[in-house]
């Protein structure tokens, strides 16, 4: 029985362009999107079956629906630590904190444990798609896969290869990286589950050898696999890149033929004009997240200098970096991080000298354009928007039903616009009061965390 959905709709076409309907409808048969826009009639009327057989469901005016959100890079092992060395830069982070961690994974209860709880979590807070980053592990890995497509979870899920550069008890063989990810894809795979796919995931360059790059490569271009890793994210991280490969660090992926059209880089705030380029060239997107960024004390991202330069940009919480499973936190540090660098770059700040560029014209990201990073951007950037991302005909409905009026009734009626950036500034988990992927509704508690 086909469900329709009445009230106030809004997507983003791209990251420039939003759609809303104010008094509008979107149609779900099966899973999929079956109509979508602004005169309900005229759809009706071209439709072969019954209209006495739909399910309507009529929105308040406080209520909309829109996009699932995408979070396109996180570390699932993480949840266990996140909130936690937040003081730190990143490769005292990974020794102090990470390593530790993730080692625990090889325990498949403890692992159980923690996926199940970061799953409910990313679902509960409007995450419909995640590209996850698990550990070294096969097994606990093939956990982390299971219980996503136990809860209903689109994702992308990586087994984790690094051998060398790494802690002792927490490194692989190159035979034992390339094995690992072969068994791991025939094993995703088998699940047959549309949802869940395998993605190709070099930790990053630091912790594999040249000759696991280029195997890890060949894989994803046999298996016509995605690819996720790092890049740029550090300055000491990218000094050390330099001084092993005596390249840049897009240059040591391409080496190896890792940058493809399915491949998504984390972070990449540091990057050259030439390494921008090179990612152009191959089809490659980058995944910002800024609330890592920051936590990390890594640096700060500008994302229109990236899209500016013509590359497909997404958003993710980067968990344990990230302190949040939430995208909502990463879209508002997104958008203060844009604010901050016109700040640099036209006041005359005290204490900190002249504007850096004080006649550079420097355009902020605006909320709608944040939001896209946490919707189709992502999608985009995962080459999955054909599925996902956004509200049309043929797409999967993978969507969030938001309600503003969950705490407090606004005090007077709220605009479209005004509906999403009340959200966007002051919304939290509470607010999305149902959580569908391809048309099933997954999320069942109001809560971000699991008890």
């Amino acid at each position: 029985m086909p469900t329709v959905y009445r009230g106030t709709i809004l997507h983003t076409k791209s990251f420039n362009e939003f759609e809303s309907f104010e008094k509008g409808f979107l149609a779900v048969d099966n899973g999929k999107i079956i109509g979508v826009g602004s005169n309900y009639d005229q759809w009706l009327a071209k439709q072969k079956f019954d209209a006495t057989t739909l399910k309507v469901v009529q929105l308040t005016d406080c209520q909309f629906l829109s996009p699932g959100f995408c979070d396109a890079h996180i570390h699932a092992p993480q949840y266990a630590q996140y909130g936690l060395g937040m003081n730190m830069p990143l490769l005292d982070w990974l020794n102090t904190y990470t390593f530790p961690l993730e080692a625990k994974f090889e325990d498949p209860e403890f692992a159980t444990q923690v996926y199940k709880s970061v799953v409910e979590a990313t679902l509960r807070c409007g995450t419909t798609l995640a590209s996850y980053f698990a550990t070294n592990n096969l097994e606990s890995t093939l956990i982390l896969a299971e219980e996503v497509a136990r809860q209903g979870q689109r994702a992308l899920i990586g087994k984790v290869c690094s051998n060398c550069n790494s802690p002792d008890y927490y490194v692989e063989t190159t035979d034992e990286a390339v094995a690992g990810t072969e068994q791991f894809i025939a094993a995703v795979r088998k699940l047959n589950n549309p949802l869940v796919l395998p993605i190709v995931t070099p930790r990053f360059a630091l912790s594999c050898s040249k000759e696991l790059l280029a195997q890890l490569g060949n894989i994803a271009y046999r298996h016509d696999a995605h690819i996720q890793s790092h890049i740029s994210e550090n300055i000491q991280e990218i000094q050390v890149v330099k001084d092993i490969f005596k390249k840049s660090y897009a240059e040591a992926y391409d080496d190896a033929g890792l940058l493809t059209s399915k491949t998504i880089m984390a972070h990449a705030v540091h990057l050259e004009d030439s390494e921008m380029a090179l990612l152009r060239a191959r089809g490659t997107a980058v995944i910002h997240c800024p609330t890592s960024n920051t936590n990390l004390n890594s640096g700060i991202c500008d994302v229109q200098r990236l899209v500016n330069n013509g590359l497909t940009v997404g958003l993710g919480t980067d968990v344990a970096g990230g302190n949040s499973v939430s995208i909502l936190p990463c879209i508002l540090r997104a958008l203060e991080i844009s604010k901050h660098l016109d700040f640099f770059k036209k006041q005359n700040i005290r204490g900190t000298g002249s504007a850096n560029i004080p006649d550079e014209y420097y355009q902020q990201l605006t909320y709608k354009q944040a939001f896209y990073l946490a919707t189709l951007g992502g999608a985009k950037a995962l080459s999955l928007d054909h599925i996902t991302g956004s509200f049309a005909v043929g797409k999967d409905f993978d969507a969030l039903l938001v309600d503003v009026s969950v705490m407090e009734m606004p005090h007077r009626k709220l605009s479209v616009d005004e509906l999403l950036e009340k959200f966007i500034y002051t919304g939290d988990d509470r607010n999305i009061i149902g959580v569908y992927v391809a048309g099933k509704r997954v999320k069942r508690a109001t809560r971000c965390q699991p008890q």
